[in-house]
């Protein structure tokens, strides 16, 4: 997986991650990348100076370290609801179910339009893992 700091047509500026760059070559020749903020199909790689840690990097253990952290006291206090994220987090916000934290997935589509619709989430640090 690479990171991309991405930039559209209009200067906005996001990431994203891509497998690698020949899919992010291959995505945004085809338009499939869209600005988050103004749909734009006309998107480019903004320049990024990657952290790459070499043998034993103190400041990026600790890092390492404080995202486990943060993931682990996420994962003890939310509730999982799998592949139902979207729309529970859909539910929580009109009234239909309980207010409580939660957690699960949602593909890339689904969370922006979560974020459009003016429902806050974020993404869990450090990715899924077996068991969460």
């Amino acid at each position: 997986m690479i990171h991309y700091r991405l930039i559209c047509d209009a200067g906005h500026d996001f990431e994203s991650w891509f497998r690698d760059s020949d899919s992010f070559d291959a995505q945004a020749a085809q338009g499939l990348i869209h600005c988050p903020f103004c749909q734009s199909t006309k998107i480019s790689r903004g320049v990024m100076a990657p952290h790459v840690a070499r043998g034993h990097d103190p400041e990026a253990a600790k890092l390492r370290e404080a995202l486990d952290a943060l993931r682990e006291q996420i994962v003890e206090n939310t509730e999982d609801v799998g592949d139902n994220f979207p729309d529970e987090a859909r539910r929580i916000e009109d009234g239909a179910a309980q207010r409580r934290a939660i957690r699960g997935r949602a593909s890339f589509e689904e969370a922006r339009a979560l974020l459009e619709d003016g429902i806050e989430i974020f993404p869990l640090p450090g990715g899924a893992r077996e068991g969460h």
